[in-house]
């Protein structure tokens, strides 16, 4: 499948949806605490985006998953589905994954938060995870290519202990939540699709405490690490541009900024 360069234009209107995805994370931020449930989170965002911001959550219906969010907490690595009984508790560290759609272009982006005080051992897996996002992000430009991404996560990963979450991965994004290419978090420099200006694409690295084997629940969709020991996760959107790398969803509480 080929990979489709994005106009300016296009690249417009995925810059504007991105930044609404960014307020619905600030939004977000006043509610993150101890006895909300997913369900009630996963209700706020939908208010939002639908009556605040006039978009659509992109990820209602998308191979008919019911909801506008995953909500994945703990030892949950992805797909995590909301629920009235699962009550964010102190301690805990879960990872919201949010898409919207505006003028037909999407954005999709994952944040974690940490529910009151955590452990130094969350506190470090879920620090390192970030770090392993922006690793990855630092390696976009025009001329490389998708194996240095991955192996920059990969690196910075297992450096720390951690292992790199393999069954899944970043992907194209535009009109469609799910384009070409397959954005592998880990990988071998120089190997790999050499990046363009005009490619969209998320990273969003699962980096688990223990080892990256996965099980798969009843639901269809939660996914757990098997030995149950912490997972993390965070995802941007981004381009790449004629000199580097653009972060369209970037939010206004990281202190990170991308060469453009």
């Amino acid at each position: 499948m080929s990979v489709e360069l994005k106009t300016p234009q296009q690249l417009q209107h995925m810059r504007h949806a991105g930044e609404l995805l960014a307020q619905v994370f600030a939004m977000l931020d006043q509610h993150m605490q101890a006895g909300i449930s997913t369900m009630e989170v996963n209700n706020l965002v939908e208010r939002f985006i639908v009556d605040e911001l006039k978009a659509r959550p992109a990820s209602k219906g998308q191979y008919d998953y019911p909801y506008v969010l995953n909500a994945s907490r703990n030892e949950v690595v992805c797909h995590g589905m909301p629920s009235d009984k699962d009550i964010l508790r102190d301690g805990d560290i879960v990872n919201i994954d949010i898409t919207l759609e505006k003028h037909g272009y999407i954005a999709d982006s994952s944040k974690m938060y940490c529910i009151g005080a955590i452990s130094d051992a969350a506190q470090r897996l879920v620090d390192t995870t970030y770090d392993a996002l922006w690793a990855g992000i630092e390696a976009v430009k025009p001329g490389a290519r998708l194996g240095d991404v991955g192996h920059a996560i990969q690196r910075l990963a297992e450096r720390a202990g951690y292992s790199v979450v393999r069954d899944y991965c970043g992907h194209g994004i535009g009109q469609q939540m799910h384009q070409a290419p397959e954005v592998l978090h880990y990988g071998k420099p120089n190997t790999g699709l050499v990046l363009q200006p005009g490619m969209t694409f998320t990273i969003e690295p699962m980096i688990n405490q223990g080892k990256a084997r996965l099980k798969h629940m009843s639901d269809g969709w939660t996914v757990i690490t098997r030995d149950k020991q912490l997972s993390a996760q965070w995802e941007h959107t981004l381009a790449v541009t004629d000199t580097g790398v653009e972060v369209l969803t970037q939010r206004a509480d990281e202190l990170r900024q991308a060469r453009g």
